[in-house]
């Protein structure tokens, strides 16, 4: 018996040898030679996302297949190094790349049914990570322990902690304690509690079921487990540990960014990836734009919150969809799920499924499964859908899927997704560069930018650009001109007969430039337009950024029957507010890369640099008189009125039909343009006007932009003169100053404009 088991154990023993022989074979003479190189580790360089800030330094967006910061690990707190370790390689600064005891001691406390810690170290899982794949086969754990040992050989201990932080996915599409930080915490890693810092070490494990996001619940258990082990090791005392215990821990489970500007981030992607490719989304690009974050948060909330207004004028147009509710609870939970996922949330705007419906009360559920109930004030707005004889496509009842906002004191109000859109744009009218951009109503649902890409009509808004030619031309705000019944025939037209009207239907008789402008008279406008002839003001515009082929070469080009778009006019507002001198707009400042090196940086134009000048300064100061009048006495009234200032100029813009409305602006060194229309042109309504429709998110925006700033005086130019009570270039000055223009006779042949000066 005891030779028989000898034999047996002597065999065994030779096979044993064998194997291990083979592997030691196996592992010199296949393994070590093809083990990959160690540039990954030696020469890391991470995949890190294009990132889009502010001017002062606000996270606006974020392109990427990861969510990744690099942090050095003389940058990452020791909280957080303490947490990671205890958990995932106590004795990591003291093995040799394969911790051998404590392999040892966790196969033991697996069999006992003690503290779990896994067998493998960082080194091993840095091995793992960058270099092998999940298979479990004995070929891939040697390789793991080769490339363990030479990883430890090539870094020292701190550089190979540094790859793990800033390498090991930690879910949500988050590779990196400091992005994890971010993302989870809404808050940079030095600024981590002890609390946080153990719930992040207890992610790697399983980044699915212990994401803190997704699974609040295992990811606390996950999180007790690293404070009690960092409590065993000595790493915190008795007193910190039951402060983290209870600690409320707030999880942000979606990528929060600092400003809504969508539109912004989305043109400097475009323009990043024009130049570098695929590269954009993962070398580290920090994008600095010279938008204002502050003006930027105006910006948008005064186009949401005027676009809801115009939207709350026009009527209730009914629910979004309607489903039927299953009767048992579990199938009627998963159809409402189910349709909001096809109509998400929009910011404020609330998506929900009406379960419960009565005259006075309506009560629906949105994805968050809590229950919305709306009454009182809050129906107001759609009780014709409430009613009994109500149109069934209009009508609320059990299944609607309806939209609510919040009111200012917390209450539920039934609203809706309004179909029309809106473009907000404000430039530095010294330099040109962006400071706010709003592209539209909402960036998710529709991610075309009417800042830079919408052609539309600027109706009236095109005004004072026409006013300008004409002030070449001798003309000046006191000139006299008749607002009366103009009929045009075919000869002065070119085409069919036309009677351009006032758009009130009324007529002034005689009355200066000046008043014509701030009243916005289109029957004038034509008439000074007939003087100096199409051609002269279609040569002009050019000066001002508008492309020509844009443009129509008669009568109506006045009236704004051209196109442009809102950034297009804002920078030629602009010449008007600088003096004289044309803008490029421009968005980005500085970009720098994954470690601070800058790339590129954009310098501001010399303010006023006289190569840019465009027109007279005398021209500038002029119009600009008259722009303050529209907003003083015409029909731009209301933005001095509610802005107080003195310093304000503007010009409202509504095309034919209130198909478009406009207001563009400046005031000190902002000039911004404000638009509404809908996409699929068509009237906004008989009663709407650039007044109402574009003008009160100016203001709004302004009273941010000019928050603080003391009013701007306007230097008064050489060669102009005040004389009978308004000014005039010094050579068209007639001694008594008014100038009456007869605009009944065709006139005659006129030049073409002067070079502009400079």
């Amino acid at each position: 018996m005891h030779r028989t088991l000898l034999k047996a154990g002597i065999v065994l023993a030779g096979i044993a040898a064998v194997i291990l022989v083979f592997i030691i074979a196996y592992t010199l003479l296949v393994l070590v030679p093809n083990l990959p190189s160690l540039d990954a580790v030696t020469d890391y360089r991470p995949k890190i996302p294009l990132r889009v800030y502010t001017a002062d330094n606000a996270l606006i967006g974020e392109f990427g297949e990861e969510h990744r910061d690099f942090v050095s690990i003389k940058e990452i707190p020791p909280v957080m190094k303490d947490a990671l370790l205890s958990i995932e390689d106590s004795r990591f600064y003291e093995h040799g790349g394969i911790d051998f005891r404590g392999a040892t001691r966790a196969l033991l406390a697996d069999l006992s049914g003690g503290f779990h810690q896994g067998a493998s170290t960082i080194t091993m899982q840095v091995a793992r990570n960058f270099f092998l794949t999940k298979e479990k086969t004995l070929t891939r754990k040697l390789t793991e322990i080769l490339l363990s040992y030479r990883i430890e050989a090539a870094l020292n201990k701190d550089q190979i902690l540094e790859l793990y932080m800033n390498q090991i996915y930690l879910g949500q599409r988050t590779h990196g304690f400091s992005s994890a930080a971010r993302i989870y915490f809404n808050k940079p890693l030095k600024d981590l509690t002890l609390g946080e810092a153990a719930m992040l070490a207890g992610v790697p494990q399983n980044p699915a079921r212990h994401n803190p996001a997704v699974n609040p619940i295992r990811a606390k258990e996950r999180q007790q487990l690293v404070l009690k082990r960092m409590l065993e090791l000595g790493r915190i005392t008795q007193a910190q540990y039951d402060q983290a215990l209870k600690e409320k821990i707030q999880v942000s489970s979606s990528q929060q960014f600092e400003a809504h500007a969508d539109y912004v981030a989305e043109l400097v992607r475009q323009n990043l990836y024009a130049q570098y490719k695929d590269e954009t989304y993962t070398r580290g690009f920090k994008v600095y734009t010279t938008i204002n974050k502050a003006e930027q948060d105006a910006a948008y909330d005064a186009v949401r919150r005027n676009v809801m207004n115009y939207d709350q004028r026009h009527g209730y147009r009914g629910p979004e969809a309607f489903i039927e509710l299953p009767a048992d609870e579990d199938e009627r939970d998963d159809a409402i799920d189910e349709v909001l996922l096809k109509h998400p949330s929009n910011d404020q705007l609330v998506s929900a499924v009406v379960v419960e419906v009565s005259p006075k009360l309506i009560r629906a559920e949105p994805a968050s499964g809590d229950t919305i109930e709306i009454s009182g004030d809050g129906l107001r707005f759609a009780v014709k859908a409430l009613q009994a004889s109500a149109n069934r496509d209009l009508k609320i009842r059990p299944g609607a899927v309806i939209r609510a906002t919040q009111d200012a004191k917390g209450h539920w109000v039934i609203s809706q997704l309004p179909e029309v859109d809106a473009a907000f744009v404000a430039l530095n009218s010294k330099d040109g560069s962006y400071r706010a951009m709003v592209g539209g109503f909402d960036f998710n649902r529709k991610k075309f930018n009417h800042v830079t890409s919408a052609w539309r009509q600027p109706g009236s808004s095109i005004k004072p650009f026409i006013y300008s030619a004409a002030l070449e031309k001798g003309f000046s705000p006191s000139t006299i001109i008749n607002d009366a019944p103009l009929p045009l025939t075919s000869a002065d037209t070119g085409g069919q007969p036309w009677e351009p009207k006032n758009d009130d239907g009324k007529f002034d008789g005689p009355i200066t430039m000046r008043t014509a402008l701030a009243m916005s008279k289109n029957v004038v406008s034509v008439r000074i337009l007939r003087a100096i002839t199409p051609r002269y003001a279609h040569d002009y515009l050019p000066r001002f950024g508008f492309e020509e082929d844009k443009q129509p070469v008669n009568l109506t080009l006045t009236l704004g029957t051209g196109s442009v778009t809102p950034v297009q006019l804002a920078g030629a507002y602009a010449v008007f507010a600088n003096g004289g001198f044309q803008v490029t707009p421009w968005l980005i400042q500085k970009i720098t890369d994954a470690r601070g090196t800058v790339i590129s940086e954009t310098k501001a134009p010399p303010v006023a640099a006289e190569d840019n000048r465009v027109i007279d300064g005398r021209n500038a100061y002029i119009i600009d008189t008259m722009l303050r009048e529209v907003v003083r006495t015409g029909t731009g009234a209301a933005a001095t009125q509610r802005l107080g200032r003195k310093d304000l100029a503007g010009k409202t813009g509504t095309t034919s039909d209130a198909v478009d409305g406009w207001f563009a602006g400046y005031a000190g060194d902002v000039v911004a343009v404000s638009w509404m229309g809908y996409d699929d042109p068509r009237s906004l309504g008989g009663r709407e006007f650039g007044a109402t429709l574009a003008m009160p998110a100016w203001i709004d925006y302004m009273r941010q932009a000019m928050s603080g700033k003391p009013e701007t005086p306007r230097n008064l130019p050489e060669g102009v003169s005040f004389v009978d009570g308004d000014w005039m270039y010094n050579e068209f000055s007639t001694g008594n100053g008014v100038k009456t223009l007869d605009m009944d006779e065709p006139p005659a042949e006129v030049p073409a404009p002067p070079p502009p000066p400079g």
